[in-house]
């Protein structure tokens, strides 16, 4: 009796985890959508759907886990083979970046490398093949057994509940008729710290976009454009930083963005510029004139190479 109580709260600690690794990536869950585009699986639509099925899947393993329901029957062979899929993504992953940043498997709220997450994961492995061999669960009375579809149903509709997909991607942002304002780019020249010389972004059509080098939002805003740039390099993007220059290193650990080109910007020209504190905000530039701004949620590769080409 000892050894089923004991295998029982193991169990439901296993299903903990997975229950808590669901909810960190839908806050936020951008970066966990942008994950399935940057490694080429999926297109920007189809990803925010296939992140909340993965989540639904977290979501129901962890339930059974917890309540020790269909463990040999569904959890442990869906949990095994979830387990099994992150890990090839998360070798996946180092071979293509290195072994740096947060992998994103606790979203935002733990961070953990690409080699700490395989470690957790083999781990969790382990811990799924001892209890398949030795903890069968309890069983439901066979009228009881239409009681199980509760917990499919939660699982599979709760991502989209807490966090809806939006795709109202639309092209009004880029004809905001009070958008258009002059860009004081001479305040980079005077006042920003630089690395490499600063383009010529009076001419031509630009997409320069604030941001903070501490602040989480526009650390995903800055990942979205890393993929987007990934994707179509010849968009012309550029980066108005602002913080201190010993937070680069971190936030390039994070976004990967080193190439983008970028300088340093502190305050209050960078508010001066910017014209906001409501960060990050990316503004479409043409021959220094700001023609539209927009949020890094609603921004749309298609639709910037739309602009780009009128």
């Amino acid at each position: 009796m000892f050894k089923k109580i004991l295998f029982g709260l193991l169990c439901t600690l296993m299903g903990a985890v997975f229950i808590f690794s669901g909810y960190s990536k839908l806050y936020p869950i951008e970066p966990f959508e942008y994950t399935f585009v940057d490694i080429g699986l999926f297109n920007w639509r189809i990803a925010p759907f296939v992140a909340r099925i993965l989540i639904s899947c977290e979501f129901l393993i962890g339930i059974l886990l917890v309540l020790n329901l269909q463990l040999r029957k569904v959890a442990y062979k869906f949990g095994i083979a979830l387990l099994l899929v992150f890990c090839v993504y998360l070798i996946l992953l180092m071979t293509l970046s290195g072994n740096k940043g947060n992998c994103g498997c606790f979203g935002e709220y733990i961070h953990m490398t690409p080699l700490q997450a395989l470690i957790k994961n083999m781990i969790m492995l382990i811990v799924f093949f001892v209890l398949y061999k030795f903890h069968q669960g309890w069983e439901l009375n066979n009228k009881l057994n239409f009681l199980i579809a509760a917990p499919y149903a939660v699982a599979i509709f709760m991502p989209f509940i807490l966090n809806p997909v939006e795709l109202d991607y639309s092209e009004s942002y880029l004809n905001k008729p009070d958008s258009n304002f002059k860009l004081e780019l001479d305040t980079l020249t005077k006042y920003a710290k630089s690395n490499t010389p600063i383009p010529e972004l009076t001419h031509g059509k630009h997409l320069i976009a604030f941001l903070s080098l501490t602040c989480p939002h526009c650390r995903i805003a800055a990942n979205k454009i890393r993929i987007i740039h990934k994707r179509n390099p010849s968009i012309p993007f550029y980066f108005v930083l602002n913080g201190d220059e010993v937070d680069k290193k971190d936030f390039y650990e994070n976004t990967h963005t080193e190439d983008i080109p970028n300088c340093i910007l502190l305050q209050p020209h960078f508010v001066f510029l910017s014209r906001t504190t409501n960060l990050p905000i990316i503004y479409l530039v043409n021959n220094g004139i700001v023609e539209s701004d927009v949020n890094y949620m609603d921004l749309d590769q298609v639709e910037i190479e739309k602009w780009l080409n009128k």
